[in-house]
């Protein structure tokens, strides 16, 4: 509860609980030639998605794209299917991927929506290590 008169809504000053991120910075693939360069290069399939990814010559941070076609659903199950894929990313790309690497999460149908979560977490870090020659 705040002080009478105070207008703050919560106490931000103290440290949220939560995985620490490391110094690898994470952005997003918004052109359509990233995403088809990802395409022609390394993937690793999994039960819930499929992962894409290639190396580019800049070693900066590690950038990662998602996509639904309309194979998995209509407009809400899509948005449901990429926010379970961004959620995902957040928790395992920064520990997990390398810097300098495009990274596309494609969604599948039926089982990006439906897959549970924490195992869809492990598929991903185990596609890492896959594509990164066993080391993630």
């Amino acid at each position: 509860m705040n002080a009478p008169g105070s207008d703050r809504v919560g106490d931000d000053a103290s440290p949220k609980s939560g995985p620490v991120s490391s110094c690898v910075t994470v952005e997003t693939l918004k052109q359509r030639s990233d995403f088809l360069r990802a395409a022609k290069a390394k993937r690793a399939p999994c039960p819930a998605f499929l992962l894409q990814a290639r190396s580019r010559d800049d070693a900066a941070l590690i950038r990662v794209g998602y996509t639904c076609s309309k194979k998995v659903g209509n407009a809400v199950t899509r948005n449901r299917a990429k926010r379970r894929l961004r959620a995902m990313a957040r928790q395992v790309m920064a520990q997990h991927g390398r810097p300098g690497w495009d990274y596309v999460l494609v969604g599948r149908p039926g089982a990006t929506v439906s897959h549970d979560f924490a195992a869809m977490v492990d598929d991903l870090e185990r596609a890492l290590g896959k594509l990164h020659g066993g080391k993630p």
